[in-house]
């Protein structure tokens, strides 16, 4: 299982994910939200609301693979207060369909989904 019992107890408390993709030319960008706005499917897709991540979505277009960190300083890490996770994985954008559905009943503000699909979870504190 990619998603373990510490990655999915820091994803239900209060905390910042950030979503790094690479425009075709290389250069990095990131984008943020909060975890209370996430949603893990049962199959390991991590649903991130949308209503900016324009440049995101741009690179994604042309590089689907992203890497996205997400902690909270209210679950215990490997070294006291705070954990944090990075993933490595690919993304696509979604403005229809069941997990857009999903996310925006939960999200009304959001006009897209990202979905990310990891491939890779690493604890990093």
């Amino acid at each position: 299982m990619i998603l373990n019992d510490v990655f999915r107890d820091c994803v239900r408390h209060d905390g910042i994910v950030s979503v790094c993709s690479s425009s075709a030319e290389g250069k990095g960008h990131t984008a943020n939200t909060w975890n209370k706005y996430l949603i893990v499917t049962d199959d390991g897709k991590i649903l991130i609301p949308c209503f900016g991540f324009h440049e995101t979505e741009k690179n994604v277009n042309s590089d689907p693979a992203v890497e996205v960190v997400i902690g909270s300083h209210e679950v215990p890490g490997k070294m006291g207060m705070g954990t944090g996770f990075l993933l490595k994985g690919t993304a696509e954008f979604q403005s229809s369909g069941h997990l857009f559905e999903r996310m925006h009943g939960k999200c009304a503000f959001a006009n897209r989904v990202l979905v990310f699909t990891p491939i890779s979870c690493r604890q990093t504190i």
